[in-house]
């Protein structure tokens, strides 16, 4: 088993990962002790912006910008679209038993068992045997655009497909429900009856 060198630099970086990676614990114990949905959403968008900053430490721009841009901005935003389209009329009751808790706290020390052996029993590379990387996010792009051109077009035509069919869905579904709804009768306005007046009647005999 190699030799696992735990002697950390002090520096601006290390704070800052440390910082980050408490924030993404925080969130991720968060979003599963709050109940409401809303509030989950929102601890699992600082879960994703952590992770976002992880990467930019890890000078890895793009994952950390797509990470922002799809994860912490769609689809949070989705869910709680989502949230808000849907009917909430009563809030289930989170009752949380002694059983559950105790099998969650067995689950996470033996997670962070495996994790513990699996990083102990790897061998890193050293750093310095490393030539200096290009900017990746070029590369990413020029990748994308020569080499991966095709399947990076017939993902952008499977997305405008998925786009074009949840508009119809959402269409015919619209359609559907306001002709399932009754038609509202109008008033007729009912003519008073004729009462023939007794002082003409009168006059005329």
């Amino acid at each position: 088993m190699p030799d696992l060198d735990l002697d950390l630099i002090l520096n601006g970086q290390t704070i800052a990962y440390f910082m980050l990676a408490i924030c993404a614990i925080v969130g991720a114990i968060l979003m599963i002790s709050f109940t409401k949905v809303v509030h989950m959403v929102v601890s699992l968008a600082l879960v994703f912006l952590s992770l976002a900053g992880i990467y930019l430490l890890l000078e890895a721009e793009f994952v950390a910008f797509v990470q922002v841009l799809v994860y912490a901005g769609a689809i949070s935003i989705l869910m709680i679209f989502g949230i808000m389209m849907t009917r909430h009329d009563r809030q289930e009751e989170h009752m949380v038993k002694r059983a559950r808790s105790f099998a969650a706290l067995i689950g996470c020390g033996a997670l962070f068992a495996v994790l513990f052996l699996a990083i102990r029993g790897t061998a890193f590379i050293d750093p310095e045997a490393q030539p200096l990387a290009e900017n990746n996010t070029l590369r990413i792009g020029e990748l994308l655009f020569t080499e991966h051109v095709i399947p990076f077009e017939l993902l952008s035509v499977l997305l405008t497909v998925a786009f074009i069919g949840a508009i119809v869905l959402a269409k015919s579904d619209h359609e559907e429900g306001s002709s399932s709804l009754p038609k509202e009768e109008t008033p007729v306005a009912k003519s008073a009856p004729l009462v023939p007046d007794r002082k003409g009647e009168e006059e005329f005999q």
